[in-house]
C-alpha cells in the first residue's frame, strides 16, 4: 500500500515555473507506475503526465508536452512534476497518484494524495 501527500502548490504568474513533489510512504512505491492528474472547477479530472516504475520511459499530455516534465527519485520515495511556461489555463488542483500498470485513466489508478492547487495568473 503506499500513500501519497503532494506538496509544493501555489501562486504564480503566467510565463512561471513551479515543482510539485509528491512523497511517498511505503516500501513499495518503486514498484509503481506514478501519474500526475488535475482537475479544474467545473472540469472532469485529466491525466497530465506519468512515468514508469523504471524511471527511464515518461508521457505526457499534449497540452503540457515539452513545457512540464515528470520524474521520480525511487531513493528519496518522492515524484515530482517540474511545470515551466505556465499558462492561466493549467490552473487546477494537481494529484499524484499509483497505479499497478501504465495508464492514462484516473480510475486504473489505486492511490491518490489529497490534491495540491496551483493558480497561474495572466
Amino acid at each position: 500500500q503506499v500513500q501519497l501527500v503532494e506538496s509544493g502548490g501555489g501562486l504564480v504568474q503566467a510565463g512561471g515555473s513551479l515543482r510539485l513533489s509528491c512523497a511517498a510512504s511505503g516500501r513499495t512505491f518503486s514498484s509503481y507506475h506514478m501519474g500526475w492528474f488535475r482537475q479544474a472547477p467545473g472540469k472532469d479530472r485529466e491525466f497530465v503526465a506519468g512515468i514508469r516504475w523504471i524511471a527511464g520511459d515518461t508521457y505526457y499530455a499534449g497540452s503540457v508536452k515539452g513545457r512540464f516534465t515528470i520524474s521520480r527519485d525511487n531513493a528519496r520515495n518522492t515524484l515530482y512534476l517540474q511545470m515551466n511556461s505556465l499558462k492561466p489555463e493549467d490552473t487546477a488542483v494537481y494529484s499524484c497518484a499509483a497505479s499497478s500498470w501504465v495508464t492514462r485513466i484516473a480510475s486504473e489508478y489505486a492511490y491518490w494524495g489529497q490534491g495540491t492547487q496551483v493558480t497561474v495568473s495572466s
